[in-house]
C-alpha cells in the first residue's frame, strides 16, 4: 500500500467519524466567515484577510477535534452577538440596559468570570479534600471553570465592539495591555486544564491548575481598581500592527501551558512527599511555594510606602493556602493521579507551550523587523524571552535524550514558572526598554 493510498484511508476515516453536528458545526463557521469577510472585509488589509480565511478551517479543527469547544463557542457566539446588538451602536446603553449593565457588557462578563473562577477553585478544593461527596463537588467545579472560560471569552468580544464604539480609530483586539492579556492567560490556561481532564478522567488537578487561574484573576481584581485598568485605551504607535493579533495569543499560550506544567508539577512534588516527616525535607518545596506568592511585595507602594492592605491579604491567603496544601499532604496525595499521568500531562503543557512560544518568539522577531528596523535589539523583554526559550529547551532536550522525570522535572518545571513569571511581569516591572508601553 502506497503513501497517498493510506493518506486517503485515513482521512476518510477521519471524515466518517464526523457526525451531523459537526458538519453543521462547519457549516455555521464557514458562515459566520463569509458574513464577516463580506460585511467587514473592507476595512482589512491583505494580511487581516489571511488571518480571517485561515480561522474558519482552524476553528472547524478545533471544533472536531475537541468537540466539548463546539458547545462552548456557539454559546460564546450567541450570549456575545447577543450583547454587541443590546448596544445598538450606543456605548451609554450600557448603564441603561439589563442584560448589558449586570452580564454581557465586557467590565460585567469578566467580573462574572472573576467570581466563577475563585467558585470553581474552592469546589476543586472541596472535593479533592472532601469525603463522599468529593467527585460531585469536582464536577460543579469543572462545570464552573467552562462558565468562567464563557464569561471570559463573551466579555473579550463584547470588548473588542465596545472599542470601535469608542471610535474607529481606538478599536483594537483585546490582547494589548495587562488587563486584556490577563484576561486571556485565564481562559488559555483553564481551557488547557480542562482539555487534559476530560483526556485523562481526571478531576484531582483543577484544584492546583485553578491556584495559578485564581491567582491572576486576584492580580486582575486589583489592577482594575487601583489602575483603572478595564478603560479601554488608543494603541501606542507600535501596536498598531496585524502581527499582534498573531503574537500576543502565540505568547500566552505558552505562558498559560507553563503555568499549568507548574501546578502539575507542584502537585507531583507534594505527592511526593506525602510520606515525608522530616520539616527540612519539605522546607524547599514550601520556600519555592513562598517564592511564588512573594510576588505581591512588588506592589507595595502605599501611600504610606507600605505594602497596600490589598497585597498583604492576597500574601496572607497564598501563604496560608502552601502551607496548608503541605500539611494535608497525605489526603492531598490520596486522590491524585498516579505518577505517570502527573508527569505526562507535566511534558504534554511544556511541549505544546514551547511550540507556541517558539512561533511567538519568531512572530515577534518579525514585529521587531516592521516596527523598528530589527529583528532582534537585545530588549529586556526579549532577552527575558530567550532566557525562558532555553530553560524550556533545556528541559524538553533532558527530556527526550537523556530520558529526565520524577522529582528532578518537576522541580526544574516549578522554578520555570518563576522565571516565565519574571519575563511576564517582572521586567515590565523593574526594567525599561522598547517594551516599557507595558509598565505597571
Amino acid at each position: 500500500m502506497n503513501t497517498a493510498t493510506t493518506t486517503l484511508i485515513l482521512n476518510e476515516g477521519f471524515l466518517a467519524r464526523r457526525n451531523w453536528l459537526d458538519w453543521l458545526f462547519a457549516a455555521l463557521v464557514a458562515a459566520g466567515g463569509a458574513f464577516a469577510f463580506s460585511r467587514y472585509g473592507g476595512y482589512m488589509d491583505v494580511y487581516e484577510k489571511a488571518i480571517l480565511l485561515a480561522a474558519i478551517p482552524s476553528t472547524v479543527w478545533l471544533g472536531w477535534f475537541w468537540r466539548p469547544l463546539q458547545r462552548l463557542m456557539a454559546a460564546v457566539a450567541v450570549f456575545a452577538l447577543l450583547g454587541v446588538g443590546s448596544y445598538q451602536g450606543d456605548l451609554g446603553r450600557a448603564e441603561s440596559v439589563f442584560w448589558l449593565k449586570y452580564f454581557l457588557s465586557s467590565q460585567s462578563a469578566i467580573l462574572w468570570m472573576s467570581m466563577l473562577f475563585f467558585m470553581s477553585t474552592a469546589f476543586y478544593w472541596i472535593g479533592l479534600l472532601g469525603r463522599g461527596q468529593a467527585t460531585a463537588m469536582e464536577r460543579i467545579g469543572s462545570g464552573i471553570a467552562w462558565v468562567a472560560v464563557g464569561m471570559a471569552l463573551i466579555g473579550t468580544l463584547v470588548r473588542w465592539y465596545e472599542s470601535y464604539l469608542i471610535g474607529p480609530d481606538i478599536g483594537h483586539i483585546p490582547v494589548s495591555n495587562l488587563y486584556e492579556v490577563f484576561v486571556l492567560f485565564c481562559w488559555m490556561t483553564a481551557l488547557f486544564y480542562l482539555y487534559f481532564e476530560q483526556q485523562y478522567g481526571t478531576r484531582a488537578l483543577g484544584a492546583f491548575a485553578m491556584l495559578v487561574v485564581s491567582a491572576a484573576v486576584g492580580f486582575l481584581l486589583w489592577y482594575t481598581v487601583v489602575r483603572e485598568a478595564h478603560e479601554i485605551q488608543p494603541l501606542v504607535p507600535a501596536l498598531k500592527s496585524w502581527w499582534m493579533k498573531l503574537h500576543v495569543p502565540a505568547n500566552f499560550v505558552g505562558y498559560g501551558t507553563f503555568a499549568l506544567a507548574a501546578m502539575v508539577a507542584f502537585a507531583y512534588l507534594v505527592k511526593a512527599q506525602a510520606a515525608e516527616t522530616r520539616w527540612w525535607k519539605l522546607a524547599p518545596l514550601w520556600a519555592l511555594g513562598m517564592v511564588l506568592c512573594f510576588e505581591p511585595l512588588v506592589f507595595r507602594k502605599a501611600p504610606e510606602g507600605g505594602m497596600s492592605d490589598y497585597w498583604a491579604v492576597y500574601f496572607g491567603i497564598s501563604a496560608l493556602i502552601v502551607g496548608g496544601i503541605l500539611m494535608l499532604r497525605r489526603r492531598i496525595a490520596e486522590r491524585l493521579p498516579a505518577f505517570e499521568v502527573l508527569d505526562d500531562v507535566m511534558y504534554k503543557s511544556i511541549a505544546v507551550g514551547f511550540a507556541f512560544f517558539t512561533i511567538a518568539t519568531v512572530l515577534g522577531a518579525l514585529w521587531a523587523a516592521e516596527a523598528w528596523g530589527g529583528y532582534w535589539s537585545w530588549d529586556p523583554k526579549e532577552t527575558w524571552a530567550l532566557i525562558v526559550w532555553l530553560n524550556y529547551a533545556a528541559w524538553l532536550h533532558m527530556r527526550l535524550m537523556k530520558g529526565l522525570r520524577g522529582a528532578v522535572s518537576a522541580w526544574w518545571a516549578l522554578v520555570g514558572l518563576a522565571v516565565t513569571t519574571f519575563a511576564f511581569l517582572g521586567v515590565n516591572m523593574f526594567l525599561s526598554g522598547l517594551h516599557s508601553y507595558g509598565n505597571l
